[in-house]
């Protein structure tokens, strides 16, 4: 006791870690949410993975200031003992709350209704170019032009996941499973359900479900200790399959991503009829019934199989555009195993994420994305406030010593397959113990 307050020591809330025992602490108060961990918008596993510490600047990325009302029901009575605040943490403060009465969060222009106009007038050439022309070509170039579709309603859904880009909530949860689920076949409740472990846990090896892609791809040879995820709960195996195809893994790795959208539809079914918590699950399903009933239909008006084969195939390589920014902007960024610890939130995502460089009008295509520290950062700015930030974010990352990577496209191609080429090497290596990869990765990848 000091004074009337109480208070309990980092170690005792470390105790309170688990599902059914959830304790976090905020600006030094202590909360109770594990009845509330169930209910939470973003899913139990943020909660579970950041137990059992302070998660002030997590919570101040991911929750607008009408979200601290609600903490005071959770509240313990406790409060952290020798709470402190890193310079780090004060100055990435300092910028939430100066964006915060710019008006940032909230000025989104009008991106959502542009990029939802250019998606209706694609899937309306879509639709002429298969059903009313008889040319290979031109069933080519709306194979093409569906491939542009699915990475710009990507963008939509991707945005409206993190912050309310339609007038309501219902209004942009519809706009979730449009752009989502109908559109593009992957449902929203997975986006959610991996998209939000990826952010709280960024190039965590056995958090973060964005780098567990065994037996294909392996970043770094702590995979080969067959690494257990915290995020699927069980063992990804180094097996000799997998040995093998990592080996390959830098020649591999472009191809597979052109038919990397099958593992996404998988991902999904695999999910919406798992015995896992979904939310909106009927809502999910219908909206990928809505998908397999279209698109399979579209398909059969093609005059041949060889021309759907060639239709699929050439959709699915434009989408692998975007598939493989997602890799760009992490694989070949530095990783480690182990929970996030919430206080080092600014430093774990600067560790952990690229940027793409590329001209302003390049911005559409990349859908802000391009500039991944700051979405990392300030997960609920709208894309077209993350250029004005970016200065910002540099000067802060010089000031405190703390690396910002920018690379043209072909330069962060380059980083990657030299990533995934050096992994290969080593899996190719079968004297190789696990301890005498981990010893040469220390001294040549992470220093």
């Amino acid at each position: 006791m000091e004074g009337k307050k109480k208070y309990i020591t980092a170690e005792e809330l470390k105790k309170h870690n688990k599902p059914g025992d959830l304790w976090i602490s905020i600006q030094g108060k202590v909360y109770n949410v594990s009845d509330w961990a169930k209910e939470h918008p973003g899913g139990e596993i943020p909660l579970l993975n950041l137990a059992g510490q302070d998660v002030t600047d997590a919570f101040i990325a991911y929750h607008p200031g009408t979200a601290w009302k609600y903490l005071d029901k959770l509240f313990t009575g406790y409060y952290l003992q020798d709470f402190q605040v890193s310079d780090v943490s004060k100055d990435y403060r300092r910028l939430v709350t100066e964006f915060s009465k710019m008006g940032m969060f909230e000025t989104k222009g009008h991106v959502a209704f542009y990029s939802l106009a250019s998606v209706a007038v694609m899937f309306a050439i879509v639709l002429y170019g298969v059903l009313r022309c008889d040319s290979v070509w031109a069933h080519l170039g709306a194979a093409m032009v569906l491939g542009m579709l699915w990475i710009q309603s990507t963008y939509v859904g991707h945005d409206s996941g993190h912050y309310q880009v339609m007038s309501s909530r219902g209004y942009n949860r519809l706009a979730q499973v449009i752009t989502g689920n109908c559109l593009t076949g992957i449902s929203i409740a997975w986006w959610k359900w991996t998209h939000n472990a990826h952010h709280i846990a960024c190039n965590s090896l056995d958090y973060d479900p964005d780098l567990q892609h065994i037996p294909f791809f392996a970043v770094s040879s702590r995979f080969f200790n067959s690494l257990t995820s915290c995020f699927y709960g069980r063992k990804l195996n180094f097996d000799p399959l997998a040995r093998f195809l990592i080996s390959y893994q830098h020649l591999t790795f472009y191809p597979v991503m052109c038919v990397a959208r099958v593992n996404l539809y998988l991902q999904t079914l695999l999910l919406l009829f798992s015995n896992r918590k979904v939310p909106d699950r009927a809502f999910n399903i219908m909206g990928i019934l809505v998908f397999w009933t279209w698109f399979p239909l579209l398909l059969s008006y093609l005059p041949n199989w060889p021309e759907r084969f060639m239709f699929v195939l050439t959709s699915f390589a434009v989408t692998s555009i975007q598939h493989i920014q997602f890799c760009l902007n992490h694989f070949s960024a530095n990783v480690y195993v182990g929970p996030p610890n919430g206080n080092d939130w600014f430093e774990k995502q600067t560790s952990g994420t690229l940027d793409i460089a590329c001209s302003s009008w390049m911005d559409w295509f990349f859908g802000g994305l391009q500039f991944q520290l700051e979405h990392h950062l300030f997960p609920r700015l709208p894309r077209c406030q993350l250029r004005k930030v970016s200065p910002v974010v540099k000067d802060l990352c010089k000031k405190h010593n703390l690396p910002y990577r920018s690379l043209s496209f072909w330069d962060a191609n380059v980083s990657t397959i030299k990533t995934l080429r050096t992994a290969a090497m080593q899996a190719r290596d079968v004297s190789n113990t696990a301890p005498k990869n981990l010893l040469w990765e220390a001294v040549n990848t992470h220093g």
